[in-house]
């Protein structure tokens, strides 16, 4: 992708979140349960509402993902950490709390890595002597 604009790079972090939290998770080598497989029947499943689960990601997806993870790379990890749990759509409150600052500075900070990481993909350098609102209005 030759032009990359804030919003499709917050896309593509956020389908990194989604494909990460839906890879099955991370057992000991050697796992396994002693109790027995058991199968549902007919009369079992009656009045019970369908279980649905969305597919598995491909391997392109999972490419992608990890891609968007190394871009997290170009910030501090405190932005980093900041964008990620953005991305995995945890309400600001709680960032807020966690991170020990205010709104405004974390909404800053999210626009300042979003701009970093666009810039980057684009080609551009980021300015080393500039503060974090002169990045944030360039890059919009």
């Amino acid at each position: 992708m030759a032009d990359w604009t804030p919003i499709t790079v917050e896309d593509r972090l956020e389908s990194a979140a989604d494909v990460f939290r839906s890879l099955p998770e991370a057992r000991p080598q050697g796992y396994f349960s002693a109790w027995p497989e058991y199968f549902h029947s007919f009369g079992d499943k009656v009045g019970q509402q369908p279980t649905m689960r969305r597919p598995r990601p491909g391997p392109r997806q999972i490419t992608e993902a990890e891609e968007a993870l190394l871009w997290l790379r170009w910030l501090e990890p405190g932005d980093a950490r900041l964008l990620w749990l953005r991305a995995n759509r945890k309400p600001w409150k709680p960032i807020c709390w966690e991170l020990g600052i205010s709104r405004a500075t974390a909404n800053r900070r999210w626009q300042y890595g979003i701009a970093v990481i666009t810039w980057r993909l684009n080609g551009r350098r980021v300015p080393g002597k500039r503060s974090m609102g002169f990045v944030v209005a360039k890059a919009g």
